[in-house]
């Protein structure tokens, strides 16, 4: 990970942990072990980061530089060319491209409702 932030170090360290963390987290959740699309990820994230850091989940992520699908995208793919995720000939970095509001994902009743986070 030092040599990904010594190329791009708009992303903390903890960021990264954070998503291979959520990633883990994410796969653990579903009833069986498969690999996860880029918004089954997201939310899967949403999800850790309330259980790790409640209502400040929002703040802690963008305090890491995390503010939107697109650094996701960003972290996921920089840990992909580092050969520590791996991915399918499908996945593409502009998978994280789409309407996802962070922010409001992570608000207090958001999950409460079953919603699943959409446009931005």
């Amino acid at each position: 990970m030092e040599r990904i932030r010594a190329e791009d170090g708009r992303y903390a360290r903890d960021a990264y942990a954070f998503v291979m963390d959520g990633l883990d987290y994410t796969v653990r959740a579903r009833a069986e072990r498969r690999h996860v699309s880029a918004r089954e990820l997201l939310v899967g994230l949403c999800r850790f980061a309330r259980d790790e850091y409640g209502m400040l989940g929002f703040d802690v992520l963008s305090s890491w530089g995390i503010s939107s699908a697109s650094d996701v995208g960003d972290i996921v793919f920089q840990l992909v060319d580092a050969g520590i995720l791996s991915r399918r000939d499908e996945d593409a970095r502009s998978d994280f491209d789409i309407p996802f509001d962070l922010k409001h994902a992570l608000e207090d009743s958001y999950f409460a409702s079953g919603d699943t986070p959409g446009p931005a």
